[in-house]
């Protein structure tokens, strides 16, 4: 999780809501990824995203089976439908989304028995500091807006 902070701390350093997320495989690191929907013009450009297809470049498949994905946030209903065709099994996550959180927060896609793929998650690892780093991205834009910096 230490690493997808970091990813998330290069996101805010390019104007990027700081969220970061890594996959790893056999403890080894294989994707890497950061919040780029602004500077990419790409709407799918969230740090899962980014970081299931870095894993999907470097072990030439799309299917990331036996993987575990760390990310800063709780993923979004689009980043669990990449997440659930990625064939992850294990979601790691920090802070809750209240407004956007597919596993729990405002919808739970994850416990959807309909759906042909699950995965184990663990919720809540270094929490504080991904939503600390969230609220203090969004309190300085919010003084910029207002001082109309």
């Amino acid at each position: 999780m230490r690493a997808a902070l970091a990813l998330a701390e290069q996101a805010e350093e390019a104007g990027e809501v700081p969220v970061g997320a890594v996959v790893v495989k056999n403890g080894a690191i294989i994707g890497r990824g950061y919040n780029c929907p602004i500077s990419a013009a790409d709407p799918t450009a969230h740090a899962e995203v980014m970081a299931l297809r870095d894993a999907s470049r470097n072990l030439g498949n799309y299917r990331l089976v036996g993987c575990t994905l760390y990310v800063t946030l709780e993923p979004c209903i689009m980043c669990v439908g990449a997440i659930f065709h990625a064939r992850i099994a294990r979601l790691v996550y920090g802070a809750a989304d209240p407004k956007t959180g597919a596993c729990g927060s405002v919808i739970d896609l994850t416990a959807e028995l309909r759906l042909n793929h699950h995965m184990q998650i663990t919720r809540g690892i270094l929490a504080e500091e991904g939503s600390g780093k969230l609220k203090q991205f969004f309190e300085k834009r919010r003084k910029a807006r207002a001082t109309g910096a």
